[in-house]
């Protein structure tokens, strides 16, 4: 069995990997909880770590049974192959997001192109180079993971990795 990306779509994270497990299919859909304003009151909310992003265990000859789950778009590929999460992986990603508190604040200057490790949070220690950088967000690429990932800089800590 392997883990593998799937791709759903927008804000259909959640209600695909709850169909997905109820068609027993183990499933993975990294969840953040959030403190929101809404008109009246603050409210908890579970929002998905990587948008649009689930992550699922099946045998290679299985894959086609996530097909489905309404709001399954397609598999994430590297390589001309489907997107394999190593189990050591997926269990390191698990850890983070039970660990580490996600409201530490430390933002430093960030250039397009700038090399980064980030220091807190659900992926804590992965390098990523800046693709964007507006105000308290960037958009990373974390090249192991083949993901971009939009990173809120008032609740990470990211440090620049200096070239030398």
């Amino acid at each position: 069995m392997n883990w593998y990306v799937i791709y759903t779509k927008s804000r259909y994270e959640k209600a695909v990997a709850d169909k997905l497990a109820l068609s027993r299919i183990e499933v993975y859909c990294p969840l953040l909880k959030r403190k929101k304003l809404w008109s009246d009151r603050w409210k908890w909310v579970e929002e998905p770590l990587f948008r649009s992003y689930c992550f699922v265990s099946l045998d290679d000859q299985d894959r086609d049974r996530v097909f489905s789950v309404p709001g399954v778009v397609r598999y994430v590929y590297h390589c001309g192959k489907p997107a394999v999460i190593r189990d050591k992986e997926m269990d390191l990603l698990k850890s983070w997001l039970m660990q580490y508190d996600h409201d530490s604040i430390v933002a430093e200057n960030l250039n397009v192109s700038d090399r980064i490790r980030i220091r807190s949070g659900a992926l804590m220690d992965k390098e990523a180079e800046v693709l964007e950088s507006k105000g308290n967000y960037a958009l990373l690429l974390l090249e192991d993971l083949g993901l971009q990932v939009k990173v809120d800089l008032r609740k990470n800590i990211v440090e620049k990795i200096r070239v030398s």
